[in-house]
């Protein structure tokens, strides 16, 4: 094309060939990179519509589930009965927080504030009675007051989850977690294994794990870090070897 310009056209000015050339080519790219991924965009815009009506689908039968499983319950003698009835409550429970989970990271895409008014106690205890039918054989020492804050509350139950589910974790040797709420100030204390200098150094990193035994990701930390720092909450953890760890998170 410059031959062309050059040669058979004879035009002499090359610094104003050149910017001819170059415009034309940013306006080519543009054009070509609007054909590429106007499609693509289409494509995601229908799996983010697909997913809010499979979500909304799911909802129905899970809740089906629970309160007809609730109602057997109450008019059940039988010992067996009533367990196999609490395991499908059990497993109902796990399958609405995972449509939970699912509603929740939609939204984030899709949703700038997520922040609102709530009550941070019955949000513990909320998380608390969740975790209680997972963990029927652990004691949770609760002493909380009560505590209004301005915050994400689906991804702070999130991050409650992770930490007491940590806890429980790394200490499979005591059955019990000590939790704190007063003057915006949440504590979570287990009494397991605990951490060394070196490994509290690493704790937040994705993917580490204190203990290859564990079962996990190591990924529930990393993802508490990170949504401390956007929610300007403060997080701190102290823990020795032996004596166990103790994560406080404190609330503007």
């Amino acid at each position: 094309m410059l031959y062309y310009f050059l040669v058979v056209l004879e035009f002499e000015d090359i610094y104003l060939l050149l910017a001819i050339l170059a415009t034309l080519a940013i306006f080519s790219g543009a054009f070509i990179s609007k054909l590429a991924v106007e499609p693509l965009m289409e494509h995601l815009n229908n799996i983010e519509a697909l997913s809010k009506e499979t979500l909304h689908e799911l909802n129905l039968p899970i809740s089906t589930i629970k309160t007809n499983s609730q109602m057997l319950k109450k008019n059940i003698t039988n010992e067996k009965d009533i367990k196999r009835i609490s395991r499908i409550l059990s497993a109902s429970n796990m399958l609405q927080e995972r449509y939970n989970e699912l509603d929740y990271m939609i939204k984030t895409h899709t949703t700038k504030e997520l922040n609102e008014e709530f009550e941070l106690e019955l949000l513990l205890k909320d998380r608390l009675e969740f975790l209680q039918g997972i963990y029927p054989n652990k004691t949770f020492n609760t002493k909380l007051q009560s505590n209004v804050i301005y915050n994400d509350k689906i991804g702070l139950g999130k991050v409650i989850d992770n930490i007491i589910d940590n806890a429980i974790k790394y200490s499979q040797n005591s059955d019990k977690i000590d939790i704190v709420l007063e003057n915006k100030k949440l504590s979570i204390q287990d009494y397991g294994r605990g951490m060394d200098e070196n490994e509290l150094l690493k704790v937040f990193d994705k993917y580490y794990q204190g203990d290859e035994d564990a079962k996990g990701f190591g990924i529930g930390l990393s993802l508490v870090k990170r949504f401390c720092d956007k929610q300007q909450i403060k997080l701190s953890i102290d823990s020795q070897p032996n004596y166990g760890t103790k994560i406080t998170l404190e609330f503007k």
